[in-house]
């Protein structure tokens, strides 16, 4: 069995910084909304606006941080975020207890995690492609896939338990407490970091803002992967609610049963995961991104015809299990291709924009699916968009760029390979 490969103790940090602060918003999932109903008793208009209108508002302000971030060390942003994150998360415990929560400053919260998040995604996606060798992009972005998905399953079934037993602000506070934590851990990374350069010393010019989508947009390979990307996640977040609503609106199933149909199919996020870097070895990227990519949006159809009882509960485990493996295993290899094919001096806007995009599109679908499910019924939006999810793939695209040079296939696996014999001849 080969060794578990070692990055260094400065990913070890920062890695540890990540899966503090997902393992806190995995216990606080789906607070703010609860908070909104249980607390302020808020009207369904009202709660669909907070998951929507905030992260929207979010998006907009993160609009101008993707210059900032590019030219200010990164490890420095990534704390400023995770304070600014736990500030804002603190406030609403801190208003419960005196009486003085409101919609408004929910709305607000939601708003400026959301912008210090898209900041914070920047800000670590260039440290990293810094901290850790190109050929090591992968493993740490599987790495961190893989504690994603691994929160996800955890965190959300203990937050319940908890707001069952402390109360309504429990998660959140536990959230907060997580971005202080991963705060301290990144203060804990040594090491100089070079402060970027501009080539000249104007200020950000209003054209900067948009050269995040520019790279995007004029790169062939990156401008394909983006949109599907864009449509993917779009549509497959926009199902969530609609089949919360199917499930326990319309086949009253109990709400253990709803939760165990969305944490039990995590664990195919660590097979994926754990799967990516040896399926690129062995079958190259771009393969895998094609192949993938099209296995992922194949499953959602199938949630259309979930029934009441144990079957639908096995259908949508089995449905969702298929989806979260796919995407577990296509989101670290897409995610290394983008910071290989980013100059240095863009990766902090490519990222910022490309997170912006996403947030926007998830609203704007969501927004839609909703208005078909209240025209129609969920089950037939679910299947429009499992229907126009089958037609992504033709988004992908369809041969490798010529100006990747990155060895792929069967070479790859050999030089791997190679790389894990070494320690053994120099211990030998």
């Amino acid at each position: 069995m080969a060794a578990r490969r070692s990055l260094g103790r400065q990913f070890g940090w920062l890695w540890a910084a990540y899966a503090v602060s997902a393992y806190g918003s995995g216990l606080g999932f789906g607070a703010l909304p609860l908070i909104a109903v249980l607390v302020l008793h808020a009207s369904p208009g009202q709660v669909s606006a907070l998951s929507a209108v905030g992260p929207a508002m979010g998006a907009l302000i993160a609009v101008p941080l993707g210059p900032w971030v590019e030219f200010h060390r990164k490890r420095p942003v990534m704390i400023a975020m995770d304070l600014a994150r736990f500030a804002a998360m603190l406030t609403i415990p801190v208003a419960y207890a005196v009486g003085w929560l409101t919609f408004v400053q929910l709305l607000v919260v939601s708003a400026v995690v959301a912008a210090a998040k898209i900041a914070f995604t920047a800000a670590s996606g260039s440290y990293l492609k810094a901290l850790v060798r190109p050929d090591d992009l992968l493993v740490a972005n599987a790495r961190f896939e893989s504690t994603t998905w691994s929160s996800i399953a955890v965190g959300p079934p203990l937050g319940g338990a908890a707001v069952g037993l402390l109360g309504p602000v429990a998660t959140v506070a536990t959230d907060a407490l997580s971005y202080l934590l991963s705060a301290l851990g990144l203060t804990a990374i040594r090491g100089h970091e070079e402060h970027p350069r501009r080539s000249d010393k104007r200020p950000v010019q209003p054209g900067e803002l948009l050269d995040g989508w520019r790279h995007l947009l004029s790169h062939p390979v990156l401008r394909a992967l983006y949109l599907n990307q864009l449509l993917v996640g779009g549509l497959i977040m926009a199902t969530e609610p609609l089949l919360a609503v199917l499930l326990l609106g319309e086949l009253h199933f109990p709400p253990w049963q709803y939760g165990l149909a969305f944490a039990a199919p995590c664990v195919g996020g660590l097979i994926g995961s754990r799967l990516s870097r040896r399926v690129v070895a062995r079958y190259g990227r771009h393969r895998i991104l094609r192949t993938v990519g099209t296995l992922r949006a194949v499953w959602l159809i199938g949630l259309v015809i979930v029934q009441p009882g144990v079957t639908g509960l096995v259908t949508v485990i089995a449905v969702e299990l298929a989806i979260i493996i796919s995407m577990s295993l296509y989101n670290p290899v897409l995610a290394t291709y983008r910071l290989e094919h980013t100059p240095k001096d863009r990766t902090a806007r490519t990222l910022s924009a490309w997170s912006i995009s996403s947030s926007a599109a998830i609203a704007v679908l969501s927004a839609l699916g909703g208005l078909l499910a209240e025209a129609t019924s969920p089950r037939i939006a679910i299947a429009v968009a499992g229907l126009l999810l089958l037609a992504s793939p033709l988004l992908l695209p369809r041969r490798p760029d010529p100006r990747d040079n990155n060895t792929t296939g069967p070479e790859l696996l050999i030089r791997h390979r190679g790389r894990a014999a070494q320690p053994q001849r120099q211990n030998s």
